[in-house]
C-alpha cells in the first residue's frame, strides 16, 4: 500500500506540542535550603535523639523535596527556567509566548511569576543577544504566557529558536499544606527503608500513599 501523504491535513504538523515553545530548562534551583525540618524527619523515622544519620537525612530531604516538585510542577522553593521560541512566534502581533512548567491553579497571579529577562539573537553573524526593554512585556497569569508588545525584525530567522524568557516561580503556598508534607514524609520514609532500588516485585503501593495524597493537587492538563 501507498504511503498517504498528510501534510495537507488540518492536523498534520512537524510538532505535536500544543505550546509554541521549542525546548526549556531549569537553569537555577535551590539546592541548600532545607523544607522538612530534622526534627519532623527523625519523628517521622522514630530516630529520637539520634543525630548520627543527620547529613544522611538531610541529603534525603533534598531529593523528597525535588520529587515532590517535579511531580507537582510546582515550586517549593524558588525555582528558575530558560524557554527557546521560534521565528513562527514573531506570526501574531503582540506576540505571545508561552510558559511551560506553569499552572493556573498552583500560580494564580502576576507575583507568582518572576520574568527575569526576554532577550533574542540578532541576525549577524555569529549572532549576538539583544535584550528586550521589560516596558515592552507583560506577564499574562490568566494565559500563563508573556505578550510582547513587538519584536524587532532584526531577529535571527536562521537560528532553530531565537527568541528566549527566563523566569522565576516563587515558593508555591501549597508547600505549606499539611498533606503535602505528609506524602513526602512518606516518600522519604520509603527512600530511607529502601537504600537501593526497587522493582514491581519486590514493593506495593500501599493503598493511601504519596500519589493519593498529591494527586488532588496534580494539574490536569487537556
Amino acid at each position: 500500500m501507498a504511503a498517504q501523504d498528510i501534510s495537507s491535513y488540518p492536523f498534520a504538523g512537524v510538532t505535536r506540542n500544543p505550546f509554541n515553545y521549542v525546548k526549556f530548562e531549569q537553569i537555577n534551583r535551590d539546592v541548600v535550603t532545607p523544607w522538612l525540618t530534622l526534627d519532623e524527619i527523625t519523628q517521622q523515622l522514630n530516630l529520637f535523639q539520634d543525630e548520627s544519620q543527620d547529613t544522611y537525612l538531610s541529603s534525603l530531604e533534598l531529593a523528597t523535596r525535588q520529587a515532590i516538585e517535579d511531580y507537582l510542577g510546582m515550586s517549593i522553593m524558588p525555582l528558575s527556567y530558560r524557554v527557546w521560541y521560534g521565528s513562527e512566534s514573531l506570526i501574531s502581533s503582540p506576540v505571545s509566548l508561552d510558559l511551560p512548567e506553569v499552572s493556573q491553579n498552583l500560580y494564580p497571579d502576576q507575583s507568582s511569576v518572576t520574568i527575569d529577562q526576554v532577550y533574542y539573537y540578532n541576525g549577524n553573524f555569529p549572532a549576538t543577544i539583544e535584550v528586550i526593554d521589560p516596558t515592552q512585556y507583560q506577564y499574562d497569569p490568566s494565559g500563563n504566557k508573556v505578550i510582547v508588545q513587538s519584536l524587532p525584525t532584526t531577529i535571527n530567522t536562521v537560528m532553530t529558536a531565537p527568541i528566549v524568557v527566563d523566569y522565576t516561580l516563587v515558593a508555591n503556598i501549597l508547600s505549606t499544606y499539611p498533606v503535602i508534607k505528609q506524602a513526602a514524609l512518606l516518600l522519604l520514609t520509603h527512600l530511607y527503608n529502601n537504600r537501593s532500588n526497587t522493582t514491581d516485585n519486590q514493593l506495593k503501593e500501599i493503598p493511601f500513599g504519596v500519589a493519593a495524597l498529591l494527586r488532588p493537587y496534580k494539574p490536569l492538563v487537556m
